[in-house]
């Protein structure tokens, strides 16, 4: 029997329909990606991985790794203010990754890029003394299997960031912010990514993902500890932290 019990926006998936799909749209999308994140943040989405940098506390010759690095935005910040440090920039899209590689600015010898899923990561545990993972959590087919594989590759003392789309707390923001996503984004994404059905699944997977106080559970029960969240632009967007203590 078909395991139904996964979402690609609307529609009911197994689970190796959804990675597919999902990667379908990446692919798709990969060459216009950047364009349409200026376009639909007005340029913000650089502030906010700006800010998730700022946060860690990122030290000489630590380890990182980048999951879900797309087009290298988190590599390029990281590289840019510390050039002594290692970071793994993993994604399971080959064009996302390639876009990443080939447009990375501030290179350094010690990044690697690294085609694998969230999900299962190649790598021993206690390896890495940050996990950071931006706007792909919500595209996970497992969401709970990636957060666990978090846990085990980071060494104890490691840190946790994830910053991803979120629910703002204003409802008045909220209804305006529905809107955008609803009928702006797909709309934008017809006219410049020339892919209207990749932008409504943006919408749909928004929708879709857990709200703050939710993910903040999640973390908890996976075993993360000192768990907090930070909301960026009223909750429109939110920086979920935690810590591996043991």
């Amino acid at each position: 029997m078909i395991n139904l019990k996964n979402t690609f926006g609307k529609l009911k998936v197994s689970q190796s329909q959804k990675t597919k799909m999902v990667q379908d749209v990446f692919t798709n999308v990969a060459q216009k990606y950047d364009l349409m994140n200026n376009f639909m943040s007005f340029g913000t989405h650089l502030l906010w991985k700006k800010k998730i940098i700022e946060l860690i506390n990122i030290q000489s010759n630590d380890i990182i790794i980048d999951v879900g690095s797309g087009t290298g935005d988190i590599v390029n910040l990281i590289n840019k203010n510390y050039s002594d440090v290692s970071i793994m920039s993993v994604d399971l899209n080959l064009e996302m990754l390639k876009k990443g590689k080939d447009k990375i600015i501030y290179n350094s010898n010690k990044t690697c890029w690294i085609n694998c899923n969230a999900e299962d990561l190649p790598f021993d545990k206690n390896t890495f003394d940050h996990y950071i993972i931006s706007f792909c959590l919500r595209n996970v087919t497992l969401i709970e299997n990636a957060l666990y594989e978090a846990l085990r590759v980071l060494k104890p003392g490691g840190s946790f960031y994830c910053l991803e789309f979120s629910k703002p707390q204003s409802q008045f923001i909220n209804v305006i912010y529905n809107k955008y996503k609803s009928k702006i984004i797909p709309l934008m994404g017809k006219h410049i990514a020339k892919n209207e059905k990749a932008y409504k699944y943006l919408e749909e997977s928004i929708n879709n993902f857990p709200n703050q106080n939710t993910l903040l559970l999640k973390l908890k029960k996976i075993g993360f500890e000192n768990t907090s969240v930070i909301n960026l632009f009223n909750g429109i967007v939110s920086i979920h932290k935690g810590f591996k203590l043991l």
